[in-house]
């Protein structure tokens, strides 16, 4: 019974997300191609999107609660550091993010038809197996850090799907941040794998997902011999917290 329940459930989501998607396609279309200004473009077009979580996951009874979101001022912006998950992350998380943010994001996701125009509208997209692509995404990471947008980050790369709390990270979030003297602020995710559990074909089950942003850590005055310490440091203190949470 639990299984089929799981399945029905797949099916009501794929079905509550494809109906949304495409009333929120619409002005996320006129945004993108009648906005000159990108930051303001990309507020509006963030607008848009949270209206449409809001109402998608309210459809699929999956409530979001976030805490932290204070540490954000308004003066700065930040390298936001999340943990990922499941396919679910990017929706919930980009949404919470207050002001106006970008998403470094797949570049295959951005091929789907309708959900693509919405998809790469707030990313920067990034086809890892090209050097060109990496090289490109490069440059808009650090017109969006110029811009005083806040650039969204999955350190560890790919989809955890391990009994571990976190993945090994990858230097490129950490790197970014002292190259271009941002703060950090790490960020947790917790609940979307029960949403979608990984092994698990067309199957869901609906459930609370929660959203802890961590006080900003600063990186004045660090260098790239830094890096490694730095990544470390996000690492144990985002693990310790993971656990003390769960």
């Amino acid at each position: 019974m639990k299984k089929i329940l799981g399945h029905l459930y797949a099916f009501w989501l794929l079905i509550c997300f494809a109906l949304t998607l495409i009333l929120v396609a619409i002005p996320t279309a006129i945004c993108q191609y009648t906005m000159k200004n990108e930051v303001k473009k990309t507020a509006a077009i963030l607008r848009w999107y949270r209206i449409w979580m809001k109402i998608l996951m309210t459809l699929v009874f999956c409530r979001i609660t976030v805490k932290g979101r204070a540490y954000f001022q308004k003066e700065q912006n930040y390298i936001v550091t999340v943990n990922h998950n499941a396919l679910f992350d990017i929706l919930v998380s980009t949404p919470s993010v207050p002001f106006a943010s970008k998403t470094l994001a797949k570049a295959e996701l951005a091929k789907i038809p309708i959900f693509g125009l919405v998809y790469r509208s707030g990313s920067i997209l990034v086809d890892r197996k090209s050097a060109k692509s990496r090289a490109n995404s490069m440059k808009e990471m650090k017109n969006t850090l110029n811009q005083g947008m806040h650039l969204i980050l999955y350190p560890e790369g790919t989809r955890n799907k391990t009994s571990a709390p976190l993945k090994s990270f990858h230097d490129g979030a950490f790197s970014m941040a002292i190259a271009h003297q941002k703060p950090i602020i790490p960020a947790l995710l917790f609940n979307t794998r029960k949403i979608l559990p990984p092994g698990k074909k067309f199957f869901a089950v609906p459930h609370t997902v929660e959203m802890h942003f961590l006080p900003p850590i600063p990186v004045e005055g660090l260098t790239s011999k830094d890096v490694p310490k730095l990544k470390e440091k996000v690492f144990k203190l985002m693990t310790l917290y993971y656990k003390k949470t769960m």
